[in-house]
Formats: C-alpha cells, structure tokens, sequence
C-alpha cells in the first residue's frame, strides 16, 4: 500500500518532527509512506477573508499539482466524517482489498482548503470536533494509520 500524507507548510516543532519521524519508523513495515509538504502562504494577522481566500486559493493551486491521477482521496477537514480507529481501519482494508491501494491524506493550511479540494474528496474525514493546529494533524493521522494497520493485522497496541 502507498500512501502519501499531503500537507500545507512545513513542521517547526520539534516534539512534532520526533513525532512524524517515530511513526513513520513504525509504518515502514506495513506500508510505504511518504510526507508531501507544499510550502503556505504568508498571510497578515487580521487579514480580511478576500486576503485569506486568496491564501487558500494558492495553497490548493500547489496541492492539486502533487495529487496523483487514481490517489483514493482523503480530506481532513471538520465538517467530515466521523470515524472511530476500527471503522478508519476497516476504510483502509476494504480500499487494499478492492484493489485501492493508493491512498492520499491531505491537510489543509492554518485556513483550510477550499471547496475545489473538499469536493474532489472520495472521503471527507474529521478527525474530532475539536479544532486542532494544522501541525498537529499530521502527527495524529499518522498515529491513527498506525493504530489502523494494527488492528488489521490484529496486533496488540495500547488501547
């Protein structure tokens, strides 16, 4: 399986970075994973929101350019499905079982994406009803993969 986490903006925390790097060590044996950073868009505090639809606008613009012709697409944004660690696990074996096994996670900028990104989504997925940084996103997608692969393969992991 191949699955790509595209993302707005690089990672500047270092618990962050140890973090990704922890987990993408730990899914090296179940799948090949790989991190696509567009670079974000430099945006005023206290911008009007013509300011931010134009940083959003840009940002989509770079993701559309790295998104692979027949990627099963998966949009992280709040207004997404809700799923639990079993039912995202049971997602990701059905699509390798059907023969998906391409698969593309992207997380939107500080903003969050457009509707020219959200509408081309195979699956819309919230992480929770809480609002979290950007940033943080990625290290909780790439735990939750993880703990995915886990339960599919029926390993013990911390509950």
């Amino acid at each position: 399986m191949k699955i790509t986490i595209l993302t707005v903006g690089k990672l500047k925390e270092k618990y962050l970075i140890e973090g990704v790097k922890e987990y993408l060590k730990r899914l090296s044996s179940y799948a090949k994973l790989e991190i696509a950073e567009v670079a974000d868009e430099p945006c005023p505090d206290n911008a009007s929101p013509a300011i931010i639809e134009q940083v959003r606008q840009k940002e989509a613009e770079k993701l559309q350019k790295r998104l692979r012709p027949g990627t099963f697409l998966i949009v992280l944004d709040s207004r997404g499905k809700l799923l639990s660690s079993e039912e995202l696990a049971t997602q990701i074996q059905d699509l390798a079982l059907i023969g998906r096994s391409d698969l593309t996670f992207i997380i939107g900028g500080s903003h969050g994406l457009p509707p020219e990104i959200t509408t081309q989504a195979d699956l819309l997925f919230s992480l929770s009803k809480l609002t979290f940084p950007h940033q943080l996103v990625r290290l909780v997608v790439l735990e939750q993969i993880y703990r995915s692969f886990k339960i599919i393969k029926n390993e013990p992991y911390h509950k």
